[in-house]
């Protein structure tokens, strides 16, 4: 069985790290090169940033400010953000990325998923879903940063990124993310029965018990967390100590009784 993952998600402005709630992310939370040298310390099992401007400006993630941030980073390291082309996730991939995370573009242009997925192997390429719950109950795929309605059924879009060769999806439920009130476990464990990739749940994490119900209930197979990690004292080590506590393997050196 493969263990579950913790991964810490950076959220960049392309100037500074931010956080907000329901996708607006207006408060500045700090340096991205420090904050990955806390989370190297603590027991994290990858690390994501994801540039919330790069789609709406219609530009690239900057790939110095990758390469510095993958030259600290000891852990494998996921970039997102204005991908739309084979050549960027090349360049991404170079500058240090072990993996980029795809979403606008994939709404217009689904054979960039299968291109990157063939030149450069499934196993680094995430594609990243923001799902909006809407008031009927119904759930609706967003683009550009959550501020677009695709008019896609979450449901039916996942299936067709795993059929066109993404390695795993990133589910991002938008109206709670920032909120610190747990995960849609409905919206992940919809998804997990759909596909046979893995899932990385988030969106709304703000106990260890999230973790454990996303896993346990919603067959999650990693889960991501920003505000969770930057408002309070928890930890990643901590998290994991109380998943493995719940009988969820989890990828640690001795963990339990550790902080």
């Amino acid at each position: 069985m493969l263990k579950t993952r913790v991964i810490p998600t950076l959220l960049w402005n392309g100037n500074s790290l931010v956080k907000g709630e329901g996708f607006d992310s207006w408060r500045t939370v700090g340096a991205l090169i420090p904050a990955i040298r806390v989370f190297n310390l603590r027991d994290v099992d990858e690390l994501m940033l994801l540039d919330i401007n790069a789609t709406n400006a219609n530009q690239d993630v900057d790939l110095s400010t990758v390469k510095d941030a993958a030259e600290v980073c000891s852990v494998p390291f996921t970039v997102g953000g204005g991908i739309s082309s084979v050549e960027t996730i090349k360049g991404l991939l170079h500058s240090g990325a072990d993996k980029v995370a795809i979403n606008s573009a994939l709404y217009s242009n689904l054979d960039l998923l299968s291109e990157a997925a063939y030149r450069f192997g499934a196993q680094c390429i995430v594609a990243s879903v923001d799902v909006r719950k809407n008031p009927d109950g119904q759930y609706v795929c967003y683009s550009h940063n959550g501020q677009k309605d695709t008019g896609l059924n979450p449901f039916e879009w996942v299936k067709k990124l795993e059929e066109n060769g993404a390695g795993e999806i990133l589910i991002n439920s938008i109206e709670l993310d920032g909120t610190m009130n747990g995960y849609d476990i409905n919206l992940i464990e919809t998804i997990t029965d759909l596909v046979n990739i893995p899932v990385i749940a988030s969106g709304g994490a703000g106990k260890y018990s999230d973790f454990v119900d996303a896993v346990n209930v919603g067959q999650a197979s990693a889960v991501a967390a920003g505000a969770m990690f930057q408002f309070t004292e928890q930890t990643p080590r901590e998290a994991k100590n109380a998943m493995a506590e719940n009988g969820i393997q989890v990828r640690t050196n001795n963990i339990l009784g550790m902080v």
